[in-house]
């Protein structure tokens, strides 16, 4: 990380404008565009700080870099706004001194940011502690709340304070905060009712609507919807960048920190919104008996909201806005309103009621941050007011703002000269004067309390007759025509002069920063900020808790007759009272200027930044700062760092620093009337001396640099040469333990190998010695044993013969036997029950055993197949067994039904919830469910049906309703008839006289005529009541149709369409089915 020592050290363009070679308008400008381009915005003017806004974030502002100007000197770093606050702090900490930083610049130049910055600052380096911690929190956190009501957006900026603030932060004797005062000067009160366009009205009229709940909008009876208030414009409602929504609830928070209380913060939102409510009041005129129009409320709506909001009685407040009361001494005169004057009345009304509310606002957190000790304070003061305007209509607001202006101007001149005359003095440097503009003609020229504009202005005001802004235009002409920084038409005419840029309403003032135009249009009403009493009165009898003190002059009991103060005369004793206040203390100044007029980042216009740095006196301030001594520095840091311009200095002086400094600019030629010595500090007049010192300083530094890098490597060097030896002689020694312990184990290796040979050379030898001795002895028992074998067999060799036959006949038997269990083992058949291969025998006389032990295998294998089976498998099987019995070599269809299995439910009759009411209807389990065509035996064509087959009957029901057409008991069932082919036709013949006969028998056709037929004849077989059903399989049988009996034949042929048997009717008789050959 680079460290540096003084803002000279890599400093981009010059630094101190102070030292600026050549000094003109141009180099100014050029020096301020090469730092904002490298993003060095801020820049000095001996103790001023110019701060550029840079549109953008800049990594410059962090915990790191509060740290890093803490308790440095002003010139040590580069420069910070940082920089100036913390000289202004450890001089009011450690010095005594009350300080102010005066922050001015024209809107949209960052003046707000930058007194937010310099007072976070102070809050970082001052003392910690909860108290403290609580007061630095209330001072911070009253910024949003006054930006909320005081700030909007304009053209040229999107939070321009419209306002201006000054705040007195007051410290103990340790340098930490006790609280704070807040002043605010000329809140512009005319943007409530009237925004120029692509401007906002303030702040929190639209953060009220877009981030209140929605109850306390139901409370205030406000909407969400912008366009239905008059006062908020339109085109300008949302602004990038800016979240209304998330603003609010950061007052609402900031609020309650400063101290408000949840009635106060509710009776402040019930005031802002009985201002949008007021905006919307229109007027409509009503003629009198006398010929003169009255005003009248169009759309009484919004009135009584606001007078339910305000608690005033709605009668009250309309008669206000028709009629006037003027009293004269003991007299009351009422006239009426026309609708000018009552929308005049309306407007009035709520500026006024707007900026009454933004003044007790101040009071109220000056009561919340106040310091509670009565002890003496130290004062640190920081004014952020709106800068010098010049506009294309520049009207009162702009006259006043810029007076302000050139107040601030000339104090700032008589502080800075002040500050340099005691630096000269208690120095002892010869003070010579410094010609400079001096403004105070202007300023007298405003202010004079005889011929000042203002107190003509007041004067037009306050006399009888018909005032308008011509009369006072010509009052203006009539006593300042001869004022040198004074212009009209009508003075110029006088001078016979021509000057069409002047028009006849306007004049023109020669500010300190350029010539000014105002037009005169306003200046009077604006000036007066008249508020009829009727609204005063009115509003002092509201029961809302604000309106009574804000409101004063309207108690009926303190009627005051004298007119009130102009607002012209309280802005110039307001002004005053700033300027004495600033007089007392030490000033620091941060100027504010911005790049460019599109709130863009990295775009710089010179043409706008030149009229900034005009109008500012810029230019001037750098004159009276150098008009003495350029560049001052102490003679310690002087010579700290320029010591190595010479030897006798170098590294270390060791004698006085101020002698030090003589003998160095003594050994470097520089001419005497170059500097001056001071008590503390070296004097240097001309920036080149500076400069020269400078380059012969970089250039000492780069020799000292190659020198410094020449040891260093020589160092290195010989540090890395000691640390190759030191290793190489670790390395060694370890080298040789290493080989020295190779070498033992090695010898050792073979110590024992030579010592295992011997040992097994010995053990061998042994061995040998004990297998001779060991076959020595078994051949001896051996040889024994032989004699008394041949001894024994000798003796029993008769008996032996005499049963070796039956011996030899028994072993053989039993070696065939175990050589065919054996060989059966492994040609074992599968354990499939239709397995039929058996081993073949190997002998004739195993055939009995050979046939016995199949069977007994078979049986066993049946028996562990059969018990895998499941109960239901078993009766699929079965099924499946009887289907076999009934129908193999019968029935063509039998081969290609075996593969399927029977399901027995197809319809999923139980799950199924069409089928429900018909299941509900059988009180059986249905055993068999599927889908069958019945014949008709008129056409022989099928029509579908639903089969259900239980255990006592079968039900035929209609398949699209599921009504049951037919149920069947099964004792009625006698046989059931079909065809020997592979058709699924099947007849269904019932017992003579029985009631289900009476129309006759069922001619069904199934596509699961196996299952079907199975399920029934083995649902007849297992009943114990009822005879078995016969089974007819022929090609040819008769069916009962009601009394008549129909010849049901089957033939062999292929049908017109598909593949399936079809039935047609040949004559009442007979009905003819014709089947498909098989392939």
């Amino acid at each position: 990380m680079e460290v540096k020592t003084s803002l000279l050290d890599n400093m981009i363009g010059v630094g101190d404008m102070v030292l600026l070679e050549p000094l003109n308008e141009n180099s100014f400008i050029e020096n301020l565009r090469k730092r904002f381009d490298h993003n060095e915005i801020y820049t000095y003017i001996g103790s001023v700080v110019i701060s550029m806004n840079p549109y953008r974030s800049l990594p410059i502002f962090t915990p790191e870099k509060v740290e890093e100007y803490r308790n440095r000197n002003f010139y040590e770093l580069s420069p910070h706004i940082y920089a100036l606050a913390d000289e202004a702090y450890r001089s009011l900490r450690d010095q005594d001194k009350d300080q102010c930083i005066l922050i001015t610049g024209e809107s949209g130049a960052g003046k707000t940011e930058a007194s937010k910055l310099v007072m976070s600052y102070v809050a970082a380096v001052c003392g910690k502690g909860q108290e403290v911690n609580k007061v630095k929190e209330q001072l911070l956190q009253s910024n949003p709340v006054l930006e909320a009501f005081g700030n909007a957006k304009t053209v040229r900026n999107d939070n321009s304070s419209r306002f201006g603030k000054y705040m007195d932060i007051e410290f103990d004797f340790k340098g930490d905060p006790l609280g704070g005062v807040i002043s605010n000067y000329l809140l512009e009160k005319s943007r409530v009712c009237k925004q120029p366009r692509g401007e906002r009205n303030f702040h929190i009229f639209y953060q009220l609507l877009s981030g209140a709940s929605n109850d306390t909008l139901t409370k205030l009876k406000l909407d969400r919807d912008f366009s239905k208030y008059n006062y908020l414009s339109l085109d300008s409602a949302t602004v990038n960048g800016l979240d209304d929504a998330a603003s609010f609830r950061t007052v609402w928070n900031a609020m309650q920190i400063v101290g408000f209380m949840e009635d106060e913060v509710q009776s402040v939102l019930e005031l802002v919104a009985a201002v949008l409510k007021l905006g919307n009041i229109e007027f409509k005129p009503e003629s009198r008996v006398n010929g003169f129009d009255e005003s009248r409320v169009k759309d009484k709506n919004d009135l009584k909201e606001m007078c339910e909001l305000l608690g005033i009685e709605q009668s009250v407040l309309e008669r206000a806005f028709s009629y006037r009361t003027v009293e004269a001494k003991m007299e009351k005169v009422s006239t009426t309103l026309n609708v000018a004057q009552a929308y005049y009345a309306r407007d009035a009304l709520a500026k006024n009621l707007y900026s009454r509310l933004f003044s007790w606002l101040v009071t109220r957190i000056n009561e919340s941050i106040k310091a509670q000790a009565k002890t003496r304070h130290k004062v640190m003061g920081v004014l952020d007011i709106y800068g010098f305007e010049i506009f294309e209509d520049n009207s009162f607001e702009q006259f006043i703002i810029n007076y302000c202006n050139e107040k601030l101007q000339q104090i700032f001149i008589e502080l800075t000269l002040r500050e340099e005359q005691e630096e000269y003095i208690r120095e002892g440097i010869e003070w010579t004067n410094i010609e400079y503009f001096n403004n105070a003609i202007i300023c007298d020229l405003i202010e004079n309390n005889q011929n000042g504009i203002l107190a003509m202005l007041d004067e037009e005001c306050l006399r009888p007759g018909t005032v308008t802004d011509d009369t006072f235009l010509d009052k203006l002409n009539t006593i300042c025509a001869e004022h040198q920084h004074f212009e009209s038409r009508l003075s110029k005419n006088s001078k016979f002069l021509t000057d069409h840029s002047l028009p006849h309403s306007c004049f023109r003032i020669q500010h300190y920063a350029g010539k000014v135009l105002y037009r005169v249009e306003g200046f009077v009403d604006k000036n007066n900020d008249l508020l009829y009493r009727d609204l005063s009165q009115a509003m002092y009898k509201a029961t809302h808790s604000l309106m009574k003190q804000l409101f004063p002059e309207g108690n009926p009991a303190k009627v005051n007759l004298k007119r009130p103060p102009t607002a012209g005369f309280q802005f110039k004793a307001s002004v005053g009272g700033l300027m004495r206040n600033l007089q007392t203390k030490n000033p620091n100044y941060i100027r504010c200027i911005k790049p460019n007029d599109k709130k863009a980042a990295h775009i710089f216009t010179e043409s706008l930044v030149c009229h900034q740095v005009r109008y500012l006196g810029l230019m001037e301030n750098v004159r009276v700062r150098r008009a003495g001594y350029a560049f001052r520095q102490s003679y310690e840091s002087s010579l700290e760092r320029y010591k190595m311009l010479c030897k006798q200095t170098w590294p270390h002086w060791r004698g006085a620093a101020r002698d030090g400094v003589e003998v160095l600019l003594t050994d470097c030629s520089v001419p005497a009337e170059e500097f001056a010595y001071g008590r503390s500090k070296i004097f240097i007049r001309n920036p080149r001396t500076l400069f020269t010192l400078e380059e012969r300083r970089r250039a000492c530094l780069e020799d000292l640099a190659t020198l410094i890098q020449k040891i260093y490597r020589g160092w290195r060097c010989r540090t890395q040469f000691l640390l190759l030896k030191k290793s190489q002689v670790v390395v060694a020694a370890w080298y040789r333990r290493y080989a020295q312990q190779k070498k033992y184990q090695k010898i050792k290796s073979a110590t024992l190998v030579m010592q295992s040979f011997i040992r097994g050379w010995k053990a061998r030898k042994i061995l040998r010695q004990l297998k001779y001795e060991k076959r020595c002895k078994e051949a001896v028992t051996t040889i024994a044993a032989y004699w008394h074998g041949t001894q024994v067999r000798r003796e029993y060799r008769k008996f032996f013969r005499a049963n070796a036959g039956k011996k030899i006949y028994n072993f053989t038997i039993q070696r065939i036997m175990q050589k065919y269990f054996l060989g059966l083992k492994t040609t074992m058949p599968s354990m499939s029950p239709i397995d039929n291969t058996w081993p073949a025998r190997p002998y004739m006389f195993l055939e009995g055993a050979h046939s016995e032990l199949r069977r007994i295998f078979h049986f066993w294998r049946c028996k562990k197949y059969q018990g895998q089976f499941t109960e239901e498998k078993k009766a699929v099987y079965e099924e499946k067994l009887e289907a076999s019995e009934i129908f193999k070599d019968k029935k063509a269809l039998y081969p290609s039904s075996v593969s399927q299995p029977f399901k027995g439910d197809y319809l999923e009759i139980q799950k199924n919830p069409k089928y429900q009411k018909l299941n509900s209807a059988v009180e059986d389990k249905v055993l068999l469910a599927d889908v069958v065509n019945k014949i008709n035996r008129a056409n022989g064509k099928g029509a579908p049906r639903l089969f259900l087959l239980t255990k006592n009957n079968f039900v035929l029901a209609d398949q699209k309703t599921g009504q049951v057409k037919a149920s069947v008991p099964l004792p009625d069932l006698t046989s059931v008839s079909v065809s020997t082919q592979s058709d699924g036709f099947f007849a269904l013949k019932l017992k003579e006289g029985s009631a289900s006969a009476a129309k006759g028998d069922f001619l069904l056709s199934s596509e699961h005529l196996i299952e079907l037929i199975t399920k029934l004849h083995r649902t007849g077989a297992t009943a114990a009541d009822r005879d078995q059903i016969n089974i007819d399989i022929s090609d040819e049988f008769l069916v009962q149709f009601n009394q008549d009996k129909v010849c049901v034949k089957f033939i062999q042929g292929g049908p017109k369409n598909g593949n399936s048997a079809a039935c047609k009717r040949k004559n009442n008789r007979l009905l003819e089915v014709s089947v498909p050959s098989s392939p």
